[in-house]
């Protein structure tokens, strides 16, 4: 089943579920606070896990793909990356966990705050259900195959900028479109050896 349509329906119920809580009762408020702490305790518990296991394997195969230049920056190049199966997990890993510290940090000022009570439950399930589908969770924690969807570098689906504008969403890792992204890189790299032998 598509992710996107799960987490809406699980975002729902769980929303449907917060409602019917009794809010109002100090016990309550206390046990969805515990409820939620915990949860983001777990999550960070998995991803620290995943980078030990990212460490122990040590895979240093390199990938080598074309982060295509964002739609809203016209300006900017398709950029070349060269990295390791390791360097690029662990970088995953932490963006990861960069979202959910940013997460908690937003449910902090929504809770203490606005006073909002019910996202208490509602960002409980879905940063779980989210750090428990991760690709980097799924690689090795689940330990699943690294092919597919699971396939390093990770492809997201096109957004609708990229839809709008026909660009292409995801790195690149066809031969071609990596050809083409050396080439300015060998072009500035002899530039810059000239100048060097120049002034030299």
């Amino acid at each position: 089943m598509n992710p996107a349509i799960t987490n809406l329906a699980v975002s729902l119920g769980a929303m449907q579920i917060a409602r019917r809580l009794p809010t109002e009762d100090p016990q309550t408020v206390f046990y969805l606070r515990c409820f939620y702490l915990g949860a983001q305790a777990l999550s960070i518990l998995i991803y620290y896990y995943v980078m030990t296991q990212i460490r122990k394997k040590n895979d240093l195969t390199v990938i080598k793909y074309v982060q295509p230049k964002s739609p809203m920056q016209p300006d900017s190049k398709d950029e070349l990356v060269t990295t390791t199966v390791r360097d690029y997990d662990l970088a995953e890993t932490s963006k990861a966990m960069k979202g959910l510290f940013t997460g908690m940090a937003f449910m902090g000022f929504l809770h203490l705050y606005m006073g909002y009570i019910p996202p208490l439950f509602v960002q409980s399930i879905t940063t779980l259900k989210a750090v428990l589908e991760a690709n980097e969770t799924k690689l090795h924690l689940w330990n699943k195959k690294a092919d597919g969807p699971l396939a390093r570098p990770f492809k997201a689906a096109p957004g609708l900028m990229e839809q709008l504008t026909g660009a292409q969403a995801g790195p690149q890792t066809d031969a071609a479109s990596i050809k083409a992204a050396e080439k300015p890189v060998s072009s500035k790299s002899k530039k810059s050896e000239l100048i060097a032998s120049l002034n030299y």
